[in-house]
């Protein structure tokens, strides 16, 4: 059997801008994407604190060391610059991997650089 677990967490990320006319996803600072082992275009679900919205989109790379945390096209409309967000990202492991798996949590200031990117528990 196979189960989802949550794999790595951006969290605490400030909305830095929210587009509605973008096509779709999120925009986030590579240097956020590269310490959560997140890819482009790879799904990820997104927890806004502020409002309890949640929605499902895709990772996009922005600019690096930008701090960008850009929500684009419908789900521009659940969040507001300032919001701040807790981006999840899932994976699918076999029953014998579970004992040895240990989630990323990453842990950001208010300007979106990284506070902690150590590994434990989420």
């Amino acid at each position: 059997m196979r189960r989802m677990l949550c794999r790595a967490r951006i969290h605490r990320a400030t909305v830095t801008d929210a587009d509605l006319n973008y096509e779709g996803s999120i925009t986030i600072d590579p240097v956020l994407l590269d310490a959560a082992g997140i890819h482009d275009y790879e799904q990820v679900q997104v927890a806004n604190i502020n409002t309890g919205a949640r929605f499902d989109t895709f990772a996009m790379r922005g600019k690096r060391g930008s701090g960008q945390v850009v929500v684009n096209g419908a789900a521009a409309r659940v969040v507001a610059p300032g919001d701040i967000l807790i981006i999840f990202c899932y994976s699918s492991y076999e029953e014998d991997e579970l004992d040895r798996f240990r989630p990323l949590h990453i842990d950001v200031d208010e300007t979106n650089q990284i506070r902690d990117d150590g590994r434990r528990t989420a």
